[in-house]
């Protein structure tokens, strides 16, 4: 047991010292702190630049409506009338005295028409918000012309009345529905990154410990399944303490930039009142999840000789991980899908969609339950199976990349 930490403890401080770790660590972090700060960012680079449009009105009769429709849109935009040319406000935009120039008129049904120009059009979030108020604007003069009046108008426009609710004794409501989507989008993106993250990085230190041939000396004083396990739960503890740190930028920065707002962090982000259960269950999928893909990421990286031959050998169960991710955004919209509901059972899918099920709609006890019993049959089947191959795999050298060699990597497990 003494073996088993010792390897523990040195996977876990040699990773954690590396280079390429703490630039990763210090990289998603800034990027973290630069995402949650964005709308700050973005405001400081603004000040003082307000996006100014020059407004040539044919009509003598949009220009007021139209300031009135954009407060409602885009209180940011300034309008100043123009009294010269098109040609001469063409010339100002190009000078940089105005982001650009609205020209107003009239069709030949007497409704609004309008023309704007810029040095860009890359930008479409101005063209778009001074096209939707003239489109408010068209409308009501429009309703005028066939004599609607404001009150038919707004009955008109009035959005119908549609409840939705579920006749089911434990079903969620839209509310809880919208509340749980966030948690389960945000917890299935953190099983998919640590999967293929922290699954490709114990191949990784299989492969590179292979390769300088300290193998050897590991296999015959440390049973396989012990070296196989310490590896990955040293990089697992590795994998929390990485979390952990992002998770602690990331809610001191957005508690900083929601000082000014009400509410806390989690009315921030949708995920007040979580049931309990859901955490329990989001963190059962979460582990059992890199587990199992961890197992099969170790012995698999112990069939290579090169380091370079790594992805080629866990491409395969990349794949894995991915369909299971997609399978999950499809789920989604309609976590009670027959589909979605028998793939949640197939162990390589069930950490994302089981808990997908779990966290969006009500489900038995006895399929959580046998989901999870798979999910650990399973782990248990690779890890016995994977030491097999993981004690035959790191005694092979030379050109080692298919998955042929899991036969002779058995072989040799056998002749010892």
């Amino acid at each position: 047991m003494n073996n088993f930490f010792i390897i523990l403890i040195h996977t876990y401080m040699s990773k954690l010292k590396t280079k390429s770790f703490l630039v990763t660590t210090i990289l998603t972090a800034a990027i973290m702190l630069a995402l949650t700060s964005m709308p700050n960012i973005i405001e400081f680079f603004n000040k003082g630049e307000a996006d100014r449009v020059a407004v040539i009105d044919e009509t003598g009769q949009l220009y007021q409506p139209l300031m009135e429709q954009m407060k409602a849109v885009n209180k940011d935009v300034e309008f100043e009338k123009y009294k010269g040319t098109a040609k001469a406000a063409a010339k100002d935009v190009k000078d940089g005295k105005y982001e650009g120039v609205l020209e107003l008129s009239l069709n030949g049904q007497n409704l609004p028409a309008a023309s704007y120009k810029a040095m860009s059009i890359a930008d479409s979030s101005i063209p778009a918000d001074l096209q939707a108020a003239l489109q408010q604007i068209k409308t009501m003069m429009a309703s005028t012309q066939i004599k609607i009046a404001p009150e038919q108008l707004e009955k008109l426009y009035e959005p119908v009345e549609f409840e939705k609710a579920a006749l089911a004794k434990d079903a969620k409501t839209e509310e809880e529905l919208n509340q749980a989507r966030g948690l389960v989008y945000v917890l299935l993106f953190a099983i998919y990154f640590a999967v293929l993250m922290y699954a490709n990085m114990i191949a990784m230190e299989v492969a590179t410990e292979k390769s300088s041939r300290v193998m050897e000396i590991l296999i015959s004083s440390v049973s396989p399944i012990k070296q196989m396990f310490a590896k990955i739960l040293g990089v697992g503890l590795l994998s929390l303490t990485q979390l952990a740190v992002l998770l602690l930028v990331g809610y001191f920065s957005i508690q900083q930039n929601l000082e000014s707002l009400d509410g806390d962090i989690f009315e921030f982000f949708g995920f007040g009142n979580i049931p309990a259960a859901t955490v329990v269950y989001a963190v059962i999928f979460f582990l059992l999840g890199y587990f199992l893909y961890a197992t099969m990421a170790a012995f698999l990286g112990s069939l290579v000789s090169r380091i370079e031959d790594v992805q080629q050998m866990i491409t395969p169960m990349t794949l894995l991980v991915v369909a299971g991710f997609l399978m999950a955004m499809f789920g989604l919209g309609q976590p009670e899908a027959p589909f979605i509901t028998y793939m949640s059972f197939v162990p390589f899918f069930s950490p994302m969609l089981m808990f997908l099920r779990v966290g969006m709609i009500t489900v038995p006890f006895w399929e959580i339950s046998l989901s999870i019993a798979i999910l650990v049959a399973t782990i248990a089947f690779l890890a016995v199976f994977g030491a097999r191959v993981y004690r035959g795999g790191v005694l092979m050298y030379g050109k080692s990349n298919s998955f042929k060699d899991i036969k002779k990597a058995l072989q040799l497990t056998k002749s010892e």
